[in-house]
């Protein structure tokens, strides 16, 4: 009996039970742990796959309807799976997608019009594909941003754009776990806005400046897509939802009339000296003749940055060329070491009578001089204590220009090292300093300005005083304009 209790009392047995239980254990566990981590992935990698075919399809509705919108077909049917997503057609009759362009001259709005686009958009929980204006979009939602998926009808090969605008019409819409067919019709006559004979809108475009706004949820996909381009760049505004494309006509060159205000585009900066020519003949203005002692400015300003050359007449014309940058707070200043010499010329000026009749013809001396801002034998000095009117900036080396690399400074290919102790041209300084002010595109100057108080001066005669200004153009200027508006009829079965 002893032996027989023995053996039941035996856990000799026992661990090997134990150790399945345990193992049944931990496979459990690390199914359950797989299963709590990778059934979300899956659900994700799913949810990614299906946002992928829904942008393939969008992909082909997007060539079927620019073969409906150019004219090649009347009519495109597109299937396009919902796989438990919805798909609107939105006309935007809410301005909340559209295209405005607006055209400036001198800072004055010449013309503007705009077209609405309208989108065919799919939506499925957070993610969203969208079809406007010649191009297709995602929207990631929370998880990120917006991206192009195929490239919009805007083509820009840095002289002509072409932009054929297609403006969306239907409102329906559709969900579920089925296919449906996406249908686009048209009846291929476009709508020409620009250009326009005997108009505003007429090529070559010779006015400043023409942007063009593309208000739209993916403004940042079209600000990067305008971005990514050779010849164009773009700004995304988050208040409006806007982004804008900015281009310019190329400034005229070569020898003109006296201006009030001229540009110089972006300079050829792998050049030592892109510049040929920025020379001023200037004629004394007024009764006799002669020019006025006061001082004045012909001034450029971009962004931070101000370039004046100012000029005063003292036993000759005396010449400051300042630099600020407020960014960083420091003025750059140089005076000549020798003035420019006042010449003078025999005219004839004619007195009448009260009648009209001529008077008097008598012969008087006006006075004129060549201000020449890139002359190799016109020498300039650094100076912190004369002709500048930037007192609330410190007086410092020239060096936060000239030496460093960066936003602020001048570009490294430039050759001149500079130090306190040397003595430039005014064509080291006009290379360098328009190069700097033009990085970002052209600038405008005004020749007539009282550095003192910013009034407007006629000491110069403008009828009979001349500008050259020839230099190696860098930059893409649009010359020609092509703008039409094509509406096509979009419909869901």
């Amino acid at each position: 009996m002893r032996d027989k209790q023995s053996l039941f009392e035996s856990c000799e047995a026992v661990s090997a039970v134990v150790g399945f239980m345990l193992a049944f254990s931990l496979a459990i566990v690390a199914i359950s742990a797989m299963l709590v981590y990778s059934v979300p992935v899956i659900f994700d990698m799913q949810d990614y796959a299906q946002v992928q075919r829904v942008e393939q399809g969008f992909t082909i509705l997007d060539s079927r309807i620019s073969k409906v919108a150019l004219g090649e077909s009347p009519l495109q049917t597109t299937s396009v799976s919902l796989m438990g997503g919805t798909v609107d057609v939105n006309s935007d009759d809410s301005d909340e997608s559209k295209i405005t362009i607006i055209i400036t001259n001198n800072s004055m709005v010449i013309d503007e019009f705009n077209c609405s686009l309208g989108t065919i958009e799919y939506k499925n929980n957070d993610r969203t594909v969208a079809y406007e204006g010649g191009g297709v979009w995602s929207d990631y939602g929370s998880e990120g941003g917006t991206v192009m998926i195929s490239p919009p009808e805007f083509h820009y090969n840095g002289v002509t754009l072409t932009l054929p605008i297609i403006d969306l019409n239907g409102q329906s819409s559709s969900s579920g776990d089925g296919d449906i067919d996406i249908t686009v019709t048209s009846d291929n006559e476009p709508t020409i806005l620009y250009p326009i004979p005997n108009s505003p809108r007429e090529n070559p475009v010779t006015y400043e400046q023409i942007d063009v706004y593309i208000k739209s949820q993916y403004y940042k996909a079209w600000a990067d897509y305008a971005d990514s381009l050779t010849y164009a760049s773009a700004t995304g505004i988050d208040s409006n939802k806007t982004a804008i494309i900015h281009f310019c006509t190329e400034p005229p060159q070569g020898t003109f009339d006296m201006p009030y205000e001229f540009r110089v585009g972006m300079v050829n900066a792998s050049e030592e000296k892109p510049i040929y020519d920025l020379h001023f003949y200037l004629e004394a203005a007024g009764s006799n003749h002669q020019f006025s002692p006061a001082d004045q400015e012909i001034v450029a300003t971009a962004g931070s940055r101000t370039l004046s050359y100012i000029f005063k007449k003292e036993n000759g014309i005396h010449v400051w060329v300042t630099y600020v940058d407020t960014e960083v707070g420091y003025a750059e200043k140089w005076y000549c070491v020798n003035p420019i010499p006042i010449l003078e010329k025999e005219i004839e000026v004619v007195e009448l009578d009260k009648d009209g009749n001529v008077k008097k013809v008598k012969t008087v001396d006006k006075q004129y001089a060549n201000l020449n801002l890139t002359d190799d034998s016109f020498y300039m000095k650094y100076k912190d204590d004369q002709g500048t009117y930037y007192d609330e900036y410190d007086s410092v080396s020239p060096d936060f220009s000239w030496n460093l690399t960066g936003p602020t400074t001048e570009l490294p290919n430039y050759e001149i090292e500079y130090n306190s102790n040397n003595t430039l041209t005014i064509n080291d300084l006009t290379q360098h300093y328009i190069k700097l002010m033009t990085k970002d595109g052209s600038i405008k100057f005004r020749t007539n300005v009282n550095p003192k108080d910013g009034t407007m001066q006629d000491t110069v005669d403008y009828d009979t005083s001349k500008l050259i200004l020839n230099y190696d153009p860098l930059g893409n200027y649009i010359t020609y304009l092509h703008v039409t508006e094509n509406e096509l009829d979009v419909t869901i079965d």
